[in-house]
């Protein structure tokens, strides 16, 4: 299981394709990072990029709304005892 990405339960209209969520999601969220936590940024991101290109969308359709955030929730618990296995560190 990969130690580095995030599970986000979107709702959006139609009309907008996953990929332009998802740019619009990584463009906004690597700037509030950033500005957020230039300390970071300067020591850790020299490249400037907080996002890979990559990325896996499902769409879900008309399943149900509350079945699929349950699933979510429970692959946080799978994470947080393999991210308490290495002790990493949190964000402050």
């Amino acid at each position: 299981m990969p130690e580095d990405h995030i599970h986000m339960v979107v709702r959006s209209e139609p009309k907008m394709s996953p990929s332009k969520i998802m740019q619009i999601v990584k463009s906004i969220s690597a700037r509030e990072f950033f500005r957020h936590y230039p300390e970071i940024k300067k020591r850790y991101f020299w490249g400037g990029k907080l996002w890979t290109q990559s990325y896996f969308v499902e769409t879900i359709g008309n399943a149900n709304e509350e079945a699929i955030r349950k699933y979510v929730q429970n692959q946080l618990v799978g994470l947080d005892k393999h991210e308490a296995k290495y002790h990493q560190l949190g964000l402050l």
